[in-house]
């Protein structure tokens, strides 16, 4: 290899190591990474700027135009209610879940779907006194395993689609990827259906282990020129609160817990109370009690005004590795967060000294304005919000679902092109009002396709320089002459990657690769990019490996052994069944 080769190679390698080691942007690592292989003159500007010309990553920006439309109407939400029904055994429950979901998802995106259906079940659950930690993960892993039925089904089924046009001029019809993605959802599923009972625990969700949810800290000081100095917490009537109670005095530094009754209260003592978000309005009226480092303004929101809303921290949260002190947050979102459940468990102590960490699931107490205001910012996955300000316009959720059903009519008979029909989608959402310009605008997601488009680069410069074709001569040597074992070698590299870098960024990675192997063995490529279209997706191990993983991580009370005990052997299965139906529908 030359030294291009290599340096592209250790551009790669650096990008690897920032996403998972530094808390820097995706999006920023990657357009740095272009920037730096233009400037080095190994791509030239219109190489290193194609993959923004790409049509697959055209197709997912109308498509997150279609799925706001879907969103903003409730569709999702009216198929659920209809579709879950009233099962008497959890198995039965299950399975309720998990068909509608990969159907779903096969026509939309996934974490759209898992966002709609996670409210709907967390009610569905505790009125059928069910365990939400039994379904939401199933959810999750049917959601994905939906998506790899066409090819709209994920947004990296699209860019490799348009890695496959643009080098091989092969164009897959929406139906094509059923071959393999409807035995992954019936053999992935029946694996569900058979064994999540068994492998996931018993377990409430965030809000289910929070029944006084409402319950907080609220901290005040005793008056230098009041009249409770001197006084005992029983003379001052601090005992006889109606909707909370004294735990704790912060005095000279020093905490004391569990104070009796007869206790004399000194200035600038710090009370800790623990209660109801009405009891700061009591204690608002107790004369010679003032705010302790102004927590009792976070309240200042009028009570018929607020809403209690769950979001769970995402990775581009500003506050992260910080205090919730540290972070501002009561400041920067005008919220008070009520309590924090990390892996399942409330967080004990003090909520302002507890560090913020990705998944930690938010309970806040804030204003209506809230989830309209950050429902498309990527601070929080949102999850639950109780007095949405903006409920769904459910008169045109049917309207919304024949938008949908007739784009995919018209990509599946061959009538428009994949983009074609989801511009015609994106535009009938918008004509009829299923949702308004501005709130499409601000449903797609920038970031994703910047991280896409710029990740196209890395590619070419591998493809360019030869660093591609060098790392397909390894997987040669190590698979011999058998184009089976260069396909497994190639599915397993694609999910180990999704694992570290983002499942779109890992396609485009892998796909230069499994074209020089398959020139170099004299084989189709087709298979070959069906296998990193399935392997991309797969991702069941980790929270952090697809965003619906991280959006059940709070509410279902889960635990990062809980995705090893359930996706582990569902990864096996899926890998197994990809790799014997791949070769069979798509020979080499």
């Amino acid at each position: 290899m030359e030294w291009q080769a290599y340096l592209s190679l250790a551009t790669v390698v650096a990008v690897l190591a920032t996403l998972v080691l530094t808390r820097i942007a995706p999006d920023v690592i990657l357009m740095a990474a272009l920037g730096f292989l233009t400037i080095a003159g190994i791509l030239t500007p219109g190489e290193a700027l194609a993959g923004f010309s790409n049509p697959g990553v055209m197709t997912i920006a109308v498509l997150y135009v279609v799925a706001a439309g879907l969103k903003e109407t409730g569709a999702i939400q009216w198929i659920a209610h209809g579709l879950l029904g009233q099962p008497r055994r959890l198995r039965l429950a299950q399975l309720r879940v998990v068909m509608p979901a990969a159907g779903l998802s096969a026509f939309m995106n996934n974490t759209t779907v898992v966002a709609m259906f996670i409210p709907a079940l967390q009610e569905w659950a505790k009125r059928l006194k069910l365990p939400p930690s039994k379904l939401l993960l199933p959810l999750s892993y049917a959601a994905i395993l939906g998506g790899t039925c066409t090819l709209i089904g994920t947004s990296t089924n699209l860019v490799v689609n348009g890695l496959l046009q643009t080098e091989a001029g092969i164009d897959l019809a929406m139906f094509d990827l059923a071959w393999v993605g409807v035995p992954l959802v019936v053999i992935g599923g029946g694996f569900l259906y058979l064994f999540a009972d068994k492998l996931l625990p018993n377990r409430e969700g965030a809000l289910e282990q929070l029944e006084s949810a409402r319950e907080y800290s609220v901290e005040v000081q005793i008056d230098d020129n009041g009249p409770l100095p001197g006084k005992t917490i029983r003379e001052a009537g601090l005992r006889s609160l109606s909707h909370g109670y004294l735990a704790d005095i912060e005095r000279d530094g020093q905490l004391m817990t569990a104070v009796p009754p007869d206790t004399q209260l000194r200035a600038r003592d710090v009370l800790i109370f623990i209660g109801a978000p009405e009891c700061a309005r009591e204690l608002r009226r107790i004369h010679g009690l003032k705010p302790a480092n102004g927590d009792v303004h976070k309240l200042d929101i009028a009570h018929h005004h607020r809403c209690l809303v769950e979001a769970v921290i995402g990775p581009d949260f500003a506050g992260l590795d910080q205090t919730v002190k540290q972070s501002r947050f009561r400041s920067r979102y005008r919220a008070v967060i009520l309590s924090i459940s990390r892996a399942g468990q409330r967080l004990p102590g003090k909520v302002g000294d507890i560090t913020l960490q990705v998944g930690d699931t938010l309970l806040m107490e804030t204003d209506h304005e809230f989830v309209e205001q950050y429902r498309y910012r990527k601070d929080f996955l949102l999850v639950s919000a109780l007095n949405d300000s903006t409920p769904p316009n459910f008169r045109k959720a049917p309207l919304a679902l024949s938008i949908l059903g007739g784009m995919v009519l018209m990509s599946a008979t061959g009538l428009l092109s994949i983009l074609e029909a989801a511009l015609l989608a994106g535009g009938a959402m918008l004509m009829t009002r299923c949702l308004t310009a501005s709130k499409a605008r601000r449903y797609i997601d920038l970031t994703v396709l910047v991280v896409i488009a710029a990740a196209f680069s890395l590619g070419a410069a591998m493809d360019k320089t030869g660093a591609a074709s060098a790392i397909a001569g390894l997987l040669m040597q190590l698979g011999g002459a058998s184009p089976w074992l260069a396909l497994a070698l190639v599915y397993l590299m694609t999910v180990v990657f999704t694992e570290l870098i983002t499942n779109n960024a890992a396609a485009v990675l892998m796909f230069p690769i499994a074209n020089s192997v398959a020139e170099q063995m004299g084989v189709s490529l087709l298979p070959f990019a069906i296998a990193i279209m399935i392997a991309a997706s797969a991702s069941f191990m980790t929270p952090l490996g697809y965003q619906t993983n991280l959006m059940v991580l709070g509410p279902g009370g889960y635990r990062i052994t809980d995705y090893m005990r359930l996706g582990a052997p569902l990864t096996l299965i899926v890998a197994v069944t990809a790799l014997s139906v791949i070769p069979m529908v798509w020979g080499f």
